[in-house]
């Protein structure tokens, strides 16, 4: 039996960059650690984002409350300006009553 030159012959440089292997211990460490390492990169982008939309609320409350006082000074001056318009009132019917009883007794 003649064997061909493109024949791959056990042991032979060509034959053994072709067959498959097995991953080697330390090929199946690297493997994992970087999979980890994605694992971690993964995780500190996931904190990261988490932290700024923590931000983006904590702003967003914080302009809220302020819009809230603000609301809560405007209701009491108007409070206050309906109080006096209610006793400028008031005093108008009690002047008018007052002068209306004046005129039924002349």
């Amino acid at each position: 039996m003649c064997r061909n030159s493109s024949e791959m012959i056990p042991y032979s440089p060509l034959y053994s960059s072709f067959r498959l292997r097995r991953p080697s211990k330390h090929h199946s460490f690297r493997v994992h650690r970087l999979i980890n390492r994605r694992r971690s990169i993964t995780k500190e982008a996931k904190e990261k984002e988490m932290e700024i939309k923590n931000l983006k609320l904590y702003m967003e409350n914080k302009s809220i409350i302020e819009e809230n006082n603000k609301l809560r000074r405007k209701a009491l001056l108007l409070v206050q300006e309906n109080q006096a318009l209610f006793s400028q009132l008031q005093q108008k019917i009690s002047d008018h009553a007052c002068s209306a009883t004046m005129k039924q007794d002349h």
